[in-house]
């Protein structure tokens, strides 16, 4: 069932043909390749949150339904070897080894001594036997030596009451102190010698079937004396079982009590008494061969049973409430194709392959009849009551047998091969059809060939004696019973292969071989069940009708049941539910009880009475995994960052009944309402998680339950530094301060180069300027030599030996300035002082001259370029006054225009005009070198100084200064002023 190893026990033993026969019960059994620690396992005990703990030599395991998760030495046990266990109301396990050390489990952490300091003592080489706890939930453990240890959370107390033996009855007599954490106790003998009031009965005062009775018997610890159970209370002793008298001969190993039912185990079976508290005495004998070493009931009802070198066998609840039959209990074999109850006189036929017919009485006793199967295969299609008498008619595939109670063999009715379906009309006719015959009557008399319909007849159902459907696989066709049948062709879905039909109050209920059921009504189409409409499958095998307002239809996948009245589903039936198999062959009922044939085996059972789990399984927090690390469960994770670290949180749900159903569902969002994520995994991954606050919401839900309430974790992924505000903050202020010095290196690489360029450039203009000025030099000098020259020539030795001192004076103050690109005015002024005074000498003092500075210039030492304004004063004094007839007046006046000297150089001489035209050997307009060498410094000064210098030469006499004669220049230099 659903890959799921399950058996079907033999309840009593088995025979041929004749055999006393029980409900059986399905049995899973679970051992080591299933995840269990060992196959041999001394006990079991269910902790408060429900998970299931078995005790085997080789560790504990811990289970949920699902998945076992076993402990060892290396995860906490003081010894792999576990005899029992107990869970204390705290929600502890504990371990009894056989070395005498405490241990326990408790909120996801094995607890020893090694971890927990609180369980340090001195065993003294004995091992703990049972646990007690007190009202104030403390724990009370007696070893092997009779000494009584306590442990209150604290510590352990070794001889707490005294150094004084006990035995555990002085302890069960302690009943207002002391709560036993086990159910069941093993003992020699059930006589306290210190409880001498005590009252010891040798058969039990009351009957098993007086409630308050059974309720003693459950409320109460019991002691297991060799073959008898007895009920204790310090008050009295009561033996409720002699295992002797229920045919139970070996001793009482172990025993449960579960509702009106009891579990006994012994070392060589186990043993099921249903109703035993109801006073049933039938024992059902379960396991045979097998060492019961425990048998534990848990919340949920279920039983699960121990065994020494067996594994644990598992009863799911749900079971007790079906009854089985397959060929471990009377059945011929595990296929059963049909199935019959006869109201009248309460037999059971179960119709198997190969002819098979099972007849089952009242009292569970079970005859096998084997019909003609010589002919190949026989299956026992269907059986039906004949109206007359308590005759049955039985159809196989390849005859029609007639049965009445008392006959030692069926009778063979009808001989015919590939026979498909048959139907009784409501006067008590049998209709039988074949894959292209319809026969009429329980001679078959009349026969209707039906190969002229071209498709193959699959069922027939009778309207009246006349009217009648058949089924084919060619669709719906009818006959009124006068004329051959005819294609009921209104509705094209009609037109497919159908299973079968059922004739209800005026309806017909058509199942079809993949496309549901459709009910028609005069032959329309009036409702379509299909799998969208929640039918368990589109597959129909077969249509039951109870004869009141139900339908059940079987398919592949389980049963339907259909309100046939109001024509709505009202629930589905599966294995899940407790079938034996989803594929469903027949049913039929009996009072409230359903009996389903399918492929392995009849199921049967109340049908309105159902056990239904809708209680939510218990969801738990099972793992964390982060960057490669795994953590215990915790409702809050906190984890430093991981670059790459992945998170796994993997949950589990317990659930012992159909533990592959369980749908998971989580959110990440923390939203109870949306955002919920449905999957069949129990974990949750998330690859890449950066730093944050989530909470994580998961939840379960088992087969047909609702969700459980959420479960809520907290996760907190801790920033690294880096990862902190204000440590980004620092590194932006770091990146625009790393982005501005680069943007500033590059800037001052760029105005670097731009300033090295133009100091290139005014340095080549510099040296240009100087180049410029040192081309008047050789001017000067040679205009100054001529001078000399002439005043050798006219003997005047001594004159021109001052000429030539005052030449040299002048000679080196003209060298001096040259080598500078700018010289103070006061500099250049002196120059031309002594120029002109050289210039005087040359021309027989033909002409006077006047510097004039404004005040201006006398607060501020001013910087010109030199040999800027000398280049004029020699124009002005050899072309303008020494052509002039008479003494001459030269003017030299120098202003402050803003950033530039203004400086005037005025004389009355002959004019620039007259000067210009009396020149020889040159052209009219033409300047003379050095006016083209200043206006050429000029332009060099403005390239690296940007200041506008202006050189404009002004003829008075044609620019309108009345009649004077002589020329005007004007010119602006660039300077440099400084305080």
């Amino acid at each position: 069932m659903q890959a799921i190893r399950y058996i079907i026990m033999l309840l009593f033993s088995l025979g041929l043909y004749s055999t006393a026969c029980a409900q059986g019960l399905v049995i899973r059994n679970y051992n080591v390749k299933d995840g269990l620690a060992n196959a041999t396992v001394y006990a079991a005990v269910q902790d408060p949150e429900g998970f299931i703990w078995f005790a085997t030599p080789t560790g504990v395991s811990k289970f949920d339904g699902k998945r076992f998760r076993n402990y060892t030495k290396k995860d906490g046990l003081t010894d792999n070897d576990v005899v029992k266990l107990a869970a204390d109301s705290r929600g502890r396990v504990w371990f009894f080894t056989n070395n005498g050390k405490p241990s326990f489990y408790s909120r996801h952490t094995l607890h020893n001594e090694e971890n927990d300091t609180s369980l340090r003592f001195n065993s003294r080489s004995h091992y703990m036997q049972y646990a007690f706890e007190d009202k104030a939930r403390a724990v009370w453990f007696l070893n092997t030596a009779g000494r009584i240890i306590q442990y209150n959370g604290r510590q352990i107390v070794y001889d707490k009451l005294g150094a004084k033996q006990a035995d555990v009855l002085w302890l069960l007599s302690k009943d207002s102190i002391f709560r036993p954490l086990q159910r069941y106790f093993n003992l020699p003998s059930v006589k306290d010698s210190n409880n001498v009031n005590q009252k010891i009965f040798l058969t039990a005062p009351y009957p098993l079937k007086d409630p308050d009775f059974g309720e003693r018997i459950r409320k109460y610890p019991i002691l297991l004396a060799g073959n008898v159970a007895y009920s204790y209370t310090s008050g009295e002793v009561i033996p409720f079982l002699k295992g002797s008298e229920w045919g139970i001969n070996e001793d009482i190993s172990s025993i449960c009590t579960d509702r009106n039912n009891l579990w006994v185990g012994t070392q060589r079976a186990l043993y099921y008494i249903r109703d035993f508290f109801k006073g049933e005495r039938k024992v059902n004998k379960l396991l045979s061969n097998h060492y019961i070493t425990g048998i534990l009931n848990d919340r949920d009802g279920n039983i699960w049973i121990t065994t020494y070198g067996d594994g644990v066998y598992h009863i799911p609840f749900k079971h007790f409430y079906f009854g089985y039959l397959d060929n471990t209990n009377g059945l011929y074999s595990h296929s059963v194709f049909s199935v019959f109850k006869d109201r009248r006189n309460g037999l059971l036929y179960i119709g198997e392959n190969a002819g098979m017919l099972n007849i089952m009485n009242g009292n569970g006793n079970i005859s096998r009849l084997s019909l003609d199967s010589t002919v190949g295969r026989n299956s026992v299609f269907g059986i039906m009551a004949l109206p007359k008498g308590e005759e049955v008619v039985i159809g196989t595939d390849n005859g029609i047998y007639q049965y009445a109670p008392g006959m030692r063999q069926p009778r063979l009715v009808m001989n015919m091969r590939s026979i498909k379906d048959m139907d009784i009309t409501p006067s008590g006719r049998l209709r039988v059809v074949t894959r292209n015959k319809l026969l009429t009557g329980i001679d078959a008399k009349n026969i209707t060939d039906l190969a002229g319909l071209e498709t193959l007849v699959s069922s027939v159902s009778c309207i009246n004696d006349s009217a009648y459907y058949l089924g084919t696989g060619a669709g719906l066709y009818y006959s009124s019973g006068h004329q051959p049948p005819v294609p009921v062709q209104r509705d094209p879905r009609l037109g497919q292969s159908i299973k079968d039909l059922q004739w209800i109050n005026g309806y017909l209920w058509v199942g079809t071989s993949d496309q549901g059921i459709f009910v028609l009504k005069d032959n329309e189409i009036v409702r379509h069940f299909k799998t969208s409409d929640n039918l368990v499958s589109d597959i129909c095998q077969q249509l039951y009708y109870d004869g009141k307002d139900r339908l059940y239809v079987a398919t592949n996948r389980g049963v339907s049941v259909i309100d046939a009245k109001e024509r709505v589903l009202i629930r589905n039936i599966t294995s899940n539910d407790g079938l034996m198999s989803d594929d469903i062959r027949g049913l039929c009922h009996y009072g409230d009880t359903l009996f389903v044939a399918t492929s392995n085996g009849l199921c049967y059972f109340s049908r309105d009475h159902i056990p239904v789990d809708t209680v939510p399984p218990t969801v738990y927090l099972n793992a964390i995994r982060y960057a490669d690390s795994s953590f215990p469960p915790r409702p809050h994770f906190s984890h430093l960052y991981q670059r790459k670290g992945a998170l796994e949180v993997e949950f589990g749900a317990i659930a012992y009944d159909l533990p592959e159903l369980v749908e998971y569902q989580y959110n990440f969002s923390g939203d109870t309402t949306s955002g919920w994520v449905t999957t069949k995994s129990n974990i949750v991954p998330y690859p890449r998680l950066l730093p944050g606050d989530y909470t994580l919401l998961f939840r379960a839900r088992k087969y047909k339950s609702d969700w459980s309430a959420p479960v809520s974790m907290r996760i907190s992924i801790l920033p690294r530094w880096y990862q902190e505000w204000w440590a980004r903050a620092i590194l932006v202020v770091l990146g625009i301060l790393a982005i501005l010095l680069i943007l500033r290196y590059i800037v001052g690489r760029i105005k670097g180069g731009e300033k090295r360029k133009t100091e290139y450039n005014r340095r080549i203009a510099e040296l240009e300027a100087k180049a410029l000025t040192n081309q008047m030099n050789p001017h000067f000098i040679f205009n100054s030599l001529n001078s000399v020259q002439h005043l050798i020539l006219e003997k005047e030795e001594k004159q021109a030996l001052n000429f030539l001192a005052d030449f040299a004076t002048l000679m080196r103050q003209m060298l001096n300035n040259s080598r500078k690109s700018y010289i103070s005015l006061e500099e250049e002024v002196a120059f031309l002082a002594r120029y002109l005074e050289l210039e005087k000498i040359r021309f027989a003092n033909s002409f006077v001259y006047k510097f004039e500075l404004s005040d201006e210039l006398k607060e501020y030492t001013v910087y010109i370029p030199p040999m800027i304004i000398q280049p004029i004063l020699e124009n002005a004094v050899k072309h303008g006054l020494a052509p002039k007839n008479g003494s001459g007046h030269l003017l030299v006046r120098l202003e402050m225009h803003g950033d530039l000297l203004y400086c005037a150089v005025d004389d009355d001489g002959i004019g620039w005009e007259h000067a210009n035209n009396i020149k020889s050997g040159k052209l009219a307009k033409h300047e003379s070198t050095a006016l083209s060498v200043i206006r050429e410094r000029l332009q060099i000064i403005k390239s690296f100084n940007g200041s506008v210098g202006k050189l404009e030469i002004i003829d008075k006499f044609k620019s309108g200064f009345g009649n004077k004669e002589g020329t005007l220049v004007e010119i602006l230099i660039p300077i440099v002023k400084m305080l």
